[in-house]
């Protein structure tokens, strides 16, 4: 399936960012001292750092402290490794501070040294950033960053009025890290560093790649903070395994912390962590969902990127609260039964100077060739999987939300564009790989690692790729080829069944191919079958507008597809709105209507939706064989004249069997024959067209006695009455 370029979501915005939300009290307290900084601009640091003398470029322009690496300025090329580099004069440090932790401390020893330069430590939140501790007796904070190609880098904060020659930090060896220990600098502190580059006279005030908090956009500075809560969830870490693997049943809700439930009477602000998590379990459970799937929560500058272009990989976003709230939100839903997984976005990353572009005066973490570190797409940079340090970094990210966080699975967004070297780029403007060929094998080699190190440390939670191409065996183990991934998006499926959805009845039996073709492939994979936010934005519609027909056709095809959608194999994935058929498309900056759920049409649609999350939860022939071809047998796939399709779901523990009928025409099939393997009564366990979910109420009484008349190839038949734009689930027990 081709892979479909996201539109301008990720394209970031020249526009000034909107007015972040206003902070709690909470986080009043603990950043009141950020607040007199108030964005000024940090002192000038002494005159004996290099980095206080003014910097031109080739034309004589002077270039400020914060500007950008000038145009035409060529890059030296990867990191020259800091032991070559000149020490910084011990004259620059114009107030002395501690030495570093001595070897043996908490923190970075030398064994972390060695295996985050080798590319294969992957704790380095418990190492690298900035950590409260005590060093002789003295309470302070440890800090280290890397930064090989700095020739001198120092902290500044709201302790030292942003001073950048008031705490430097010092060179550990040959590793690229620098680090020192600060007295009196506690929680709650705001700080960047500041690196002097050695390469063009580049200088920059950094933000911590490793923080643990940030302050609320548009500020940018991190926060000395802490991941300390105690969790009540045991009851749920100790069990998740056996709800989220391949036999369980997945039914996923997606959502946008921040625009699923706003507060209007406080200015329309969005929840907060611990607001949402009792609202947001309530609705939850309601409709019948397994899980929740959040947009990205990892610290973001720019609110309408959605959270896909971070600049905090170990953070929560501050905009609806701290850490510790975000904890209890996972916490509080852990105990309500509902698992958490997060979209994480190892595959780029934006361009603000203040982030991880351009780190040292280098192009650090990114390629430092435009064909291969800069996404045309979404104007953002690429992450350079083969160096060992980037490695290091994100596979860390990974596993500080799965340690720190107790999330339970990670969707990899952007795969596609991460698997090929020519993504979204025309002849002429990507490097082919040293084979020719369009494979990144850098970024292949990091999938494969990042998902062998996740089910190492964390074998009950799950991994899964949105990945649009037909790239083979995704979700295949690595020790047989396959990237390591425990599910894959099935865009394909997605797509073709929105297009015919979309298209009048009269036409359908023209494409009936369109929900047949998937039988080809739907067991290559495991698969998620997902309707996500990109389907409801940007101009695509409401996917209720999307239906075909008039208002009651419309509402009867969206409960159509939902019941098509769950008696297939498969995992479920469903955008935010969807569930009670929101008519407007989603913004991300307002609340979902919820005022619709007061019109039966749209309670329906969730009543509808709630009771098939409930069939697939309980019925294991719907969930339990979901990537077991043996789970599946179709009973008629060629009734293109009349639209109708029919097929057997099977079970591994049980012999029950459900057969699923599909009538895809407004035209009321009354009498139709099926053919069934088996005698007996077969029990209508979901009809689409209920009245109680405002359809026309045509059914089968309960269901119906199979009758020894051959159909379908079959000895036995039951003769259905089906509803017009209808979904009938009738069950067997074994």
């Amino acid at each position: 399936m081709p892979d479909e370029t996201k539109p301008t979501r990720r394209r970031r915005a020249k526009q000034a960012d909107e007015a972040a939300p206003a902070p709690s009290a909470e986080q009043d307290a603990a950043l009141k001292a950020a607040r007199s900084r108030a964005k000024k601009a940090a002192p000038a640091p002494p005159a004996n750092d290099p980095g206080a003398l003014t910097v031109r470029d080739a034309e004589g322009v002077a270039i400020g402290p914060t500007a950008a690496t000038p145009a035409g300025h060529i890059d030296p090329g990867p990191p020259v490794q800091a032991a070559d580099a000149a020490e910084a004069p011990a004259a620059r440090a114009v107030a002395a501070i501690p030495a570093a932790p001595p070897p043996g401390s908490p923190f970075l020893t030398d064994d972390d040294v060695y295996l985050f330069n080798e590319g294969n430590h992957f704790r380095l939140y418990e190492k690298m950033g900035a950590h409260l501790t005590t060093v002789d007796g003295q309470a302070g904070v440890y800090f280290a960053v890397w930064a090989p190609n700095a020739e001198y880098v120092a902290v500044i904060g709201d302790w030292n009025g942003w001073n950048a020659g008031q705490n430097p930090l010092t060179l550990r060896g040959s590793s690229g890290i620098w680090e020192g220990f600060i007295p009196g600098v506690g929680k709650g502190a705001c700080y960047k560093f500041h690196i002097a580059s050695r390469f063009h006279g580049y200088r920059e005030d950094k933000t911590d790649p490793f923080g643990a908090y940030y302050e609320v956009p548009p500020r940018t500075a991190a926060v000395v903070w802490d991941r300390d809560y105690e969790w009540g969830d045991s009851g749920w870490m100790q069990t998740r395994g056996r709800l989220q693997g391949l036999q369980a049943p997945m039914a996923i809700y997606e959502l946008h912390a921040g625009s699923w439930m706003r507060v209007p009477e406080e200015g329309n602000r969005p929840l907060t962590y611990r607001e949402l998590a009792p609202k947001l379990a309530e609705h939850v459970k309601r409709a019948g969902f397994t899980h929740v799937e959040l947009l990205p929560i990892t610290e973001h500058p720019f609110y309408g990127s959605w959270g896909y272009q971070a600049t905090g990989f170990f953070a929560p976003t501050s905009r609806y609260g701290t850490p510790q709230d975000f904890m209890y939100f996972v916490d509080y839903l852990h105990q309500q039964g509902i698992g958490v997984i997060l979209d994480w976005v190892p595959s780029h990353f934006p361009t603000d100077g203040f982030g991880l572009s351009y780190f040292d005066g280098t192009h650090l973490f990114e390629h430092a060739d435009p064909r291969k570190g800069y996404h045309p797409d979404w104007g953002s940079y690429i992450f350079n999987y083969g160096r060992n340090e980037v490695r290091s970094f994100l596979i860390s990210s990974a596993l500080c939300w799965l340690d720190k966080f107790h999330i339970d699975g990670l969707r990899v967004d952007a795969v596609a564009s991460m698997l090929y070297l020519d993504y979204s780029r025309k002849q002429g403007e990507w490097i082919p790989n040293e084979y020719g060929g369009n494979e990144n094998i850098e970024a292949i080699m990091f999938l494969r690692q990042f998902n062998t190190e996740v089910y190492k440390n964390y074998p009950d939670a799950q991994t899964i790729a949105e990945e649009s191409t037909a790239w083979p065996m995704v979700s295949r183990p690595t020790y047989v080829g396959g990237l390591g991934f425990g599910f894959k998006w099935d865009m394909g499926w997605m797509h073709d069944t929105l297009s015919y959805f979309r298209r009048d009845p009269i036409y359908r039996r023209y494409h009936h191919h369109e929900l047949t073709f998937r039988g080809l492939y739907m067991f290559s994979e495991n698969y998620v079958l997902s309707i996500s936010h990109d389907e409801v934005v940007h101009g695509k519609g409401s996917l209720l507008d999307k239906m075909a027909g008039d208002v009651w056709q419309k509402f009867a095809n969206l409960r159509l597809l939902y019941a098509y959608m769950y008696g297939q194999p498969g995992k479920k994935l469903l955008f935010m709105g969807c569930e009670f058929g929101q008519w407007r498309e989603w913004k991300h900056d307002e609340s979902l209507d919820w005022h619709l759920l007061e019109q039966p049409s749209h309670r329906g649609v969730l009543d509808a939706l709630a009771d098939l999350n409930r069939l697939y939860v309980s019925e294991p022939a719907l969930h339990e064989l979901d990537a077991d071809p043996a789970s599946y047998e179709w009973v008629d796939a060629n009734n293109a004249e009349e639209s109708i399709y029919a097929f057997l779901r099977k079970s591994q523990s049980t012999d029950d069997v459900i057969l699923v009928v599909i009538n895809c025409t407004p035209v009321v099939r009354y009498g139709y024959r099926v053919g069934v393997p088996r005698p007996g009564w077969w029990a209508e366990l979901f009809n689409s067209d209920a009245k109680e979910y405002w359809g026309s109420g045509v059914g089968n009484a309960g269901g119906r006695h199979a009758e020894e008349h051959p159909a379908h190839g079959r000895p036995y038949s039951l003769c259905l009455d089906l509803p017009p734009l209808g979904a009938l689930f009738l069950k067997s027990a074994g």
